[in-house]
């Protein structure tokens, strides 16, 4: 028998929802609306400037005849810091001179920071040193440019006195992840400084020296080896 027009319509219409069902079988997740996924915090795993001074090296450390500088300390405390653009021109050799010398490699410093100086009475000797955090393999990049620096600037004149100075730099083993070692000498100077670059994962560690008449190595090499223990140990604690 066949059906009155009206139903006929009414069934057809009835099957739509049935046949769109049985299309979509399957495909449900392709037209749900996409998770927003949470951006990952690119400081993630890094130290503040809080924790990075607590890996300082105490002044047992530092030759007994050296204290702490008063305005010598500082660090960026509980916040990170904007990372900084590197400076992509010929390495300033005079920076090679600074206390803070790690801005050598173009870097103006890492997210976080801590540093401090020590020196006797009448600074005729010093010691200072720095950590750095940077975000992602920056820290690696870092290190590269230490080395590209001290190539560039086999011979440079001092600020100070304008004396001729000769630089020497070398990769050093068993300081972290790689380390690199920087002398500084010059015949007008009464004894010559020691730079030594070095990376634990994201951190790198500066540190210089005049302290000693084998141009500060000695001391130099002591001081970067505890700051490097102190860093290890606070990442296997974390």
């Amino acid at each position: 028998m066949r059906l009155p027009s009206r139903f006929v319509k009414v069934l057809t219409v009835a099957a739509l929802p049935l046949a769109l069902a049985a299309c979509s079988t399957g495909s449900s997740d392709a037209t749900a609306p996409a998770k927003a996924t949470k951006a990952k915090d690119p400081n993630a795993g890094l130290m503040t400037g809080t924790q990075l001074k607590k890996a300082l090296a105490p002044a047992s450390v530092f030759p007994s005849h050296l204290t702490a500088v008063a305005d010598g300390a500082a660090d960026s405390g509980s916040e990170f810091l904007a990372p900084s653009i590197r400076n992509t021109a010929r390495p300033d050799c005079s920076k090679f001179e600074n206390t803070s010398w790690i801005d050598v490699t173009g870097f103006k410093g890492g997210v976080s920071f801590a540093q401090n100086d020590y020196a006797n009475k009448d600074q005729t000797e010093e010691m200072v040193q720095e950590i750095d955090a940077f975000q992602g393999t920056t820290a690696t990049t870092v290190m590269k440019e230490v080395r590209n620096a001290a190539i560039a600037c086999p011979t440079f004149t001092d600020t100070d006195a304008h004396a001729k100075v000769k630089l020497s730099g070398r990769d050093t083993s068993g300081l972290g992840d790689e380390a690199y070692t920087i002398t500084l000498t010059s015949p007008r100077w009464e004894n010559g400084t020691t730079l030594v670059a070095a990376r634990v994962g994201s951190s790198m560690v500066t540190v210089m020296s005049t302290a000693g008449s084998d141009n500060g190595a000695a001391n130099a090499t002591k001081l970067v080896g505890h700051v490097v223990g102190s860093l290890k140990d606070a990442a296997a604690k974390s």
